[in-house]
């Protein structure tokens, strides 16, 4: 039985490779995707999946527990600011990450060989491309960016600060989270959560360093981001380069193939439509906050976002091990049990996200009280917290839908509910409710929003299940 994975292949170009072989082990994880129970299948790639996005959720809330309790109030409210922002590396690192993971998984269950050994070459392109107009733009712009997000004041200069830092590691943003999409698309979750834990043990170790026993504010909790997302791609680095992939993965390859590149962007590009799209509510809830709030207000909401997206973190594992779970399946033209796989992995989502959420919705102060020190909340600020909070559980169909749709070759439909989530629905929200009910329309809105999508995306997925019961035919 064959237990190493590597062998020297053939001199090519001048050049050797090395080959990573399929073990035994790698062979039988993908006929486990292809044949095993669903709900093993569900259980064996969901529990690292999970874990792996709770780890990387709380890099976003070491920032607003550092600053908020270390540093102070404006400083918080600079930094709510700024993420929105921020997030637009992580959302090119998403739209790589989705789009090669939907394209190798596909092309695992296919037996495609030729793709899965441009893969990364193409990946690779594709990074250094994105980083450098963004890096450009970003530093170029980030000033003007904050304002029309409706910042002023010691504000914008704390915002600024924070958000021009991030830019400069953006690379490792941009191909960390893409690296680690490819792990979990090869089904390999647990080695995808190892990766993150790595990378969040080594930000949590600068954090402390940097905002707590060195001071240096804003500033720090920036730079020490930075270097958690170096260690994450250090280790994506070493994975590859080493061969434990189960694919042929050339990790110095620069190599643009037409075909695959346009199809992970095609497949990739509703993952960034989210993220861009989530970018543009914030502009109108910044500003919204910014009109009818104070700095208070502005701080309070950036807690509220950051604790509302943590809670997402188990739907948000569910997602990335449902991909491969569809990809290969449906590569494999198993459409019955890709229909099955949603299905499973939608309610385990919504189930797995309860207890969290109850928890939130019985004591929201305590809850809060984790990231604002010593702050007593009124009661209007508890009621927006709840109402925020409510339709989260429902949010399991959403985002299990956003993985479907490109898992099996379609990225319009997931595009179109991102695009109508924020454009269609959020823009003429936040301009028309918070005049009425000032702060808590951006609450009482965004619940509305979500409970609309919900019910409009069930029925793109029951029209899509159709369609593919009818290739059975």
């Amino acid at each position: 039985m064959l237990t190493a994975a590597y062998v020297i292949l053939l001199k090519e170009n001048g050049g050797i490779y090395m080959e990573g072989i399929l073990t035994d082990q790698k062979e039988k994880q993908k006929q486990f995707i292809l044949n095993g129970n669903l709900w093993k299948v569900m259980i064996d790639l969901s529990w690292p999946a999970v874990v792996a996005m709770v780890l990387y959720g709380m890099n976003s809330m070491l920032d607003v527990f550092f600053v908020g309790r270390y540093v102070g109030e404006t400083a918080l409210a600079g930094v709510s600011v700024a993420y929105p922002l921020s997030q637009i590396s992580v959302g090119f690192g998403s739209l790589l990450g989705t789009g090669a993971g939907a394209v190798l998984s596909i092309a695992l269950g296919a037996r495609d060989k030729t793709t899965q050994d441009k893969l990364l070459g193409n990946l690779n392109v594709l990074s250094l491309a994105m980083t450098a107009v963004y890096m450009v733009v970003g530093l170029l712009l980030s000033s003007r960016l904050l304002q029309v997000m409706g910042a002023a004041g010691e504000e914008l200069l704390l915002g600024d600060r924070y958000f021009r830092i991030t830019i400069i590691g953006a690379f490792f943003w941009i191909y960390g989270l893409a690296g680690n999409m490819i792990v979990r698309a090869e089904g390999r979750m647990k080695m995808a959560a190892v990766m993150m834990g790595g990378g969040l043990l080594v930000d949590v170790a600068a954090k402390y360093l940097l905002v707590v026993i060195f001071p240096l504010g804003v500033e720090g909790a920036a730079w020490a981001t930075n270097i958690g997302m170096l260690a994450y791609t250090v280790i994506g680095w070493f994975y590859f380069g080493k061969g434990f992939a189960s694919f042929r993965s050339k990790l110095l390859s620069i190599r643009w193939d037409r075909d695959i590149g346009t199809s992970i962007l095609r497949l990739g590009m509703s993952a960034f439509i989210m993220s861009i799209m989530s970018l543009v509510q914030s502009v109108f809830v910044f500003n919204a906050l910014a009109k009818y709030g104070t700095t208070a207000d502005i701080a309070f909401y950036g807690v509220v976002y950051r604790i509302f997206t943590f809670l997402l973190t188990p739907i948000f594992g569910l997602m990335r091990a449902l991909q491969p779970a569809i990809g290969i399946n449906y590569g494999a033209r198993q459409y019955e049990r890709v229909i099955r796989a949603y299905k499973l992995f939608a309610v385990a989502a919504l189930v797995l996200t309860l207890p969290f959420w109850l928890l939130s919705m019985a004591v929201p102060g305590q809850v809060l009280g984790m990231m604002l020190k010593e702050q007593v909340f009124t009661d209007l600020q508890l009621i927006c917290f709840r109402v925020y909070m409510a339709i989260l559980p429902l949010l399991s169909f959403i985002f299990m839908a956003m993985t479907l749709f490109p898992s099996i070759d379609k990225g319009k439909p997931a595009a179109m509910i991102g695009i109508a989530r924020q454009l269609v629905f959020y823009v003429p929200v936040m301009l028309l409710v918070p005049v009425w009910l000032g702060v808590s329309g951006i609450y009482y809105g965004s619940f509305a929003i979500d409970a609309v999508i919900v019910l409009w995306t069930l029925l793109m997925v029951k029209k899509e299940f159709h369609l593919l019961r009818r290739r059975n035919l």
